[in-house]
């Protein structure tokens, strides 16, 4: 994969220039500063997880347009091969397996935790489900203020247009893959 930076540099300024959008206007519908879009369109700062949602819900798009590359007809990824969007201090770690596309209107992501790491998701658009499957580890999911535990080789599904907190209790890693469904 091409330096992720880069990769979110591009489509970013794709993005906003595509909609006829200054900078000040995205920066109105994101929440995130003038200069933060300016340094990330220009490869010079690397957006947390935090921050690309809140350009993707500000911008109406999917969290992968952001950090994906072009697509081919069959594609074969390995986690290996994969640049991490990093936050946390490096213990939550979003790798895009399959970013968007928007004839088949979902994305597949692989997501570590480690132990003790929470991470606070703010509301999605309208719509948009979380499709969990737990694959190592014991993922405490909240939504709203309820607390669900989902273990090694259980799923939960749950429309995201609300509050939700991905975090480890365990001590060690939790890994589980992410699947987006936009309406």
């Amino acid at each position: 994969m091409e330096n992720i930076q880069k990769i979110i540099a591009e489509n970013l300024k794709m993005i906003r220039k595509t909609r006829g959008l200054s900078l000040d206007s995205a920066a109105e519908a994101t929440g995130v500063s003038k200069a933060m879009l300016g340094q990330i369109e220009r490869g010079e700062s690397s957006p947390t997880v935090t921050t690309l949602w809140k350009i993707a819900t500000g911008l109406q798009v999917s969290f992968s347009s952001l950090i994906r590359e072009e697509p081919s007809e069959i594609v074969l990824v390995s986690m290996k091969d994969v640049d991490p969007v990093i936050e946390n201090n490096g213990e939550y770690r979003v790798y895009s397996i399959f970013p968007f596309d928007p004839r088949k209107k979902f994305e597949i992501y692989i997501i570590e935790l480690d132990p003790g790491c929470q991470h606070v998701s703010d509301p999605h658009n309208e719509g948009i489900e979380e499709n969990i499957t737990v694959m190592s580890g014991c993922l405490e999911l909240k939504i709203n203020s309820e607390k669900y535990l989902v273990n090694a080789g259980s799923s939960i599904r749950f429309t995201a247009n609300r509050q939700h907190t991905y975090t480890n209790p365990g001590t060690e890693m939790v890994r589980f893959q992410l699947v987006m469904y936009y309406p």
